[in-house]
């Protein structure tokens, strides 16, 4: 799949046009609640048939079983970042390529079973780590190595986006898989 050169952090100033995301609609108290939600929501796309899962709608979109994959280090890379922002002042973030970690990490490979636990345990920890924000701490910065300014609610809502809009991703490609197959 090609990279990806687009900068979505258009997506905290205007509505996602594909999946319908309204960063500014999302309360920050509803931040942890919307990872578990969405937690729910890949391990029910993780029950599909795994024929299905690992099939690509189209050559330059990903399987449903490769955006779980993503979805999963999203949540630790996220967990990670978030830590770095609480722990010091205006943290730089290292650079992270999300298509070469899925080539690296064999994504297409993955088992759902094991992807479903690792799945639900990232997304839980990540909730649990934005559930202990408090005050302040929401005003804390940091900053993508393209330079990017994030403070931790901006973070926030920006990483809620990635996963509800790869729910969308992977439904669109089982309803083009279905429409294929007639």
């Amino acid at each position: 799949m090609p990279g990806d050169a687009k900068d979505w952090t258009w997506v905290l100033e205007r509505p996602c046009a594909e999946c319908g995301y309204v960063a500014e609609d999302v309360e920050l108290a509803a931040i942890a609640p919307g990872i578990r939600a969405n937690v729910a929501q890949w391990l029910d796309i993780l029950k599909a048939d795994p024929g299905r899962l690992g099939t690509r709608a189209r050559p330059d979109h990903w399987s449903a079983i490769e955006y779980a994959a993503h979805v999963r280090d999203v949540f630790d890379l996220y967990s990670y970042r978030l830590g770095l922002m609480l722990e010091q002042d205006g943290p730089h973030y290292p650079n992270w390529d999300q298509d070469v970690t899925a080539v690296e990490k064999r994504y297409h490979e993955s088992d759902p079973a094991v992807l479903a636990t690792e799945l639900a345990a990232a997304g839980e920890r990540l909730a649990a780590e934005f559930d202990a924000v408090e005050g302040d701490g929401w005003e804390r910065t940091g900053f993508r190595s393209d330079g990017a300014a994030f403070t931790v609610a901006s973070f926030a809502r920006y990483l809620l986006h990635d996963p509800v809009h790869h729910v969308h991703d992977v439904h669109t490609g089982f309803a083009e898989l279905d429409a294929a197959a007639g």
